[in-house]
């Protein structure tokens, strides 16, 4: 009897997972997706405002000039890529919006729906529009490749044996926030120093090449961006197959190596 019911528990994930897979644009990867846009975003929204209310934003008039100009051309470039590629209603429902967050951590976010937050800590490092237009680029990637979704939905089928998020939240409101908080970074390391898997890291990489030529910015500027990444860390990060992320020589490897085609976009 216990082997049949774990039998039939395997085939019920099974099943769930075979018809809860959507595609990642541009890579045509395979993912898990368990939850609908309407509610993902209806959360993304409400985080959002909780965490602009709860965080001091910055009153730098320049700067929040620079991260509204870069911010909505890669939002612009976002929109025109995927209309060439008739993929406009995977972004309907976003309300793109950017603020800057007053703090000394060098990190950046994007939440489903176009939900962005630069924090002043990074602005050094980016040191240009273009290399904060970088920055974006990979956060926004992110955020249209779903891999905050992706995260939660594992999340969601791993704590939680696949209940919906509706039912979820009716029912376990305190986990289910904090398997947001956990796919998205809130209330810690977030956004370019967030750990999403290697893959995940790696593919927003490669789609923020791609936005941010599109937005008129030379993808070339990434590989000093990161190469300046790399210096922060001063050599203590650790052996690539411990850590989530790619190692920053492998990163700056492939990103050679997808320069290529940015560099198509950029010319176009």
């Amino acid at each position: 009897m216990k082997r049949q019911h774990l039998l039939l528990v395997v085939i019920f994930l099974f099943t769930l997972i075979f018809n809860s897979c959507s595609t990642v644009p541009i890579t045509g990867r395979k993912q898990l997706d368990l939850i609908p846009d309407n509610q993902m975003l209806s959360m993304s929204f409400s985080q959002y405002d909780q965490f602009l209310k709860d965080n001091k934003e910055s009153t730098n008039r320049n700067d929040i000039n620079l991260v509204n100009k870069v911010g909505n051309k890669i939002a612009g470039a976002v929109e025109k890529y995927f209309a060439e590629k008739n993929l406009s209603s995977q972004l309907n429902g976003y309300k793109w919006e950017f603020h800057v967050i007053e703090s000394k951590d060098v990190n950046a976010w994007c939440m489903p729906g176009g939900k962005v937050v630069v924090y002043t800590g990074i602005l050094p490092i980016t040191k240009s529009e273009a290399g904060l237009a970088v920055v974006l680029g990979h956060e926004i990637a992110h955020a249209v490749a779903k891999h905050g979704n992706e995260r939660m939905s594992q999340g969601l089928l791993t704590q939680l044996g696949g209940m919906a998020l509706s039912q979820a939240i009716k029912d376990k409101p305190a986990l289910t926030q904090n398997l947001f908080m956990a796919a998205f970074g809130l209330g810690a390391q977030v956004g370019i120093l967030l750990p999403f898997s290697r893959t995940q890291e790696s593919e927003a990489d490669h789609l923020g090449l791609i936005f941010m030529a599109i937005a008129g910015y030379d993808p070339h500027v990434a590989l000093d961006f990161w190469q300046r990444m790399s210096s922060l860390q001063n050599g203590n990060a650790p052996p690539e197959f411990l850590s989530d992320h790619p190692s920053n020589e492998t990163r700056i490897e492939d990103i050679k190596n997808e320069l290529p085609e940015a560099i198509r976009y950029y010319k176009n």
